[in-house]
């Protein structure tokens, strides 16, 4: 069995999760983590800078878990070393920096990929798995509805993500581009968007609380309801961060705070879809380590590798349009 050597940089609030999910794949041997208090780093090799991680650890595939602005360096000492790399969201600061990233691993001909998990967590791969039976019949929409319940007051996010506080873009470049990506893999491309945004909490300079309106090119419809400040029912508020309804010809399926999945079928009572909701005790019902493990049969294997750094631009012109959106007060068109 084929081994890769992953190292990792960053070992922030969610480094935890990755470390988690690398540590759960017998393929994957940890050979080191780099940042720039390695105090921080713990049950790895430790190393106060990428570059040195990098020369010594000959590592195979790198996580990169930073901050958005650290990005391009990182990934461009990565490809000018050939290096395969896992890159968290926001890939980059803004729209043109995300490009000039894609761009640079392109041309160096190293694997780009993205870590937007939540596509990976168990209830939205159950739901495409429906969808791809058919069991939905042709779909009408989707909604999800964000309520956190992480953003109220002066402390809002200091003890997790401080950083969070001071994105002047936040709910939509930070969060809503999970739901981005999410409904594109349930539903197909977006054709255009509505958006509405604003600022609630003074203590953030983004935004935090908006509606965006979608359209797919299927003719479907979907609607992200988004605020990081009220909470929903649910014993961990983390754990899905809200609720979704997806509806279609031959029903009704329902995502509660709970993780559970709800089925209704049209003009029928409403059941529990039992399914594997994955851990408790990891973020996302394990989506990191889900991520993390089709990433690494990708590359043994050879086979195709969800959200590369080219396909994953697509959310970032969605998002680019949302924000166009909001500040002009209209519906804005994707181009095909």
């Amino acid at each position: 069995m084929k081994r890769l050597r992953v190292a990792g940089v960053g070992a922030g609030y969610f480094s935890q999760f990755h470390l988690q999910g690398w540590r759960g794949i017998p393929e994957v041997e940890l050979v080191g983590w780099a940042d720039r208090d390695v105090g921080k780093v713990k049950g790895v090799a430790a190393f106060a800078s990428a570059e040195e991680m990098l020369e010594k650890t000959k590592a195979d595939l790198v996580d990169i878990v930073t901050p958005p602005e650290t990005h391009l360096e990182l990934l461009r000492a990565c490809a000018e070393r050939g290096v395969p790399a896992i890159c968290q969201k926001p890939l980059a600061p803004t729209y043109d920096e995300a490009l000039r990233v894609v761009e640079e691993a392109e041309r160096a001909g190293t694997l780009l990929v993205v870590h937007e998990n939540f596509r990976w967590q168990p209830w939205y791969r159950e739901a495409r798995r429906l969808i791809d039976q058919d069991r939905l019949g042709k779909l009408h929409s989707v909604a999800f509805r964000l309520r956190p319940g992480d953003g109220q007051g002066p402390r809002a996010y200091l003890d997790r993500q401080p950083y969070f506080q001071k994105m002047e873009r936040f709910l939509v470049h930070e969060t809503a581009i999970h739901w981005i990506d999410t409904f594109r893999f349930l539903m197909g491309e977006v054709r255009a968007v509505y958006a509405s945004l604003r600022r609630v909490n003074p203590a953030i300079a983004g935004e935090d609380v908006g509606y965006i309106v979608f359209d797919f090119a299927s003719g479907a419809t979907g609607l992200f309801d988004g605020n990081r400040l009220n909470d929903h029912v649910a014993a961990n508020p983390r754990r899905t961060m809200g609720e979704m309804w997806l509806e279609g010809e031959a029903g009704v399926l329902r995502l509660d705070g709970d993780a559970r999945l709800w089925w209704k079928p049209h003009h029928g009572p409403e059941t529990e879809h039992r399914y594997d909701r994955g851990p408790d005790d990891a973020f996302g019902g394990g989506c990191c380590g889900a991520l993390q493990r089709h990433v690494v049969d990708g590359l043994i294997r050879k086979s195709g590798i969800e959200n590369s750094g080219k396909a994953y631009l697509a959310n970032l012109r969605i998002e680019e349009a949302v924000y166009r959106s909001s500040a002009e007060g209209r519906k804005v068109l994707l181009q095909a």
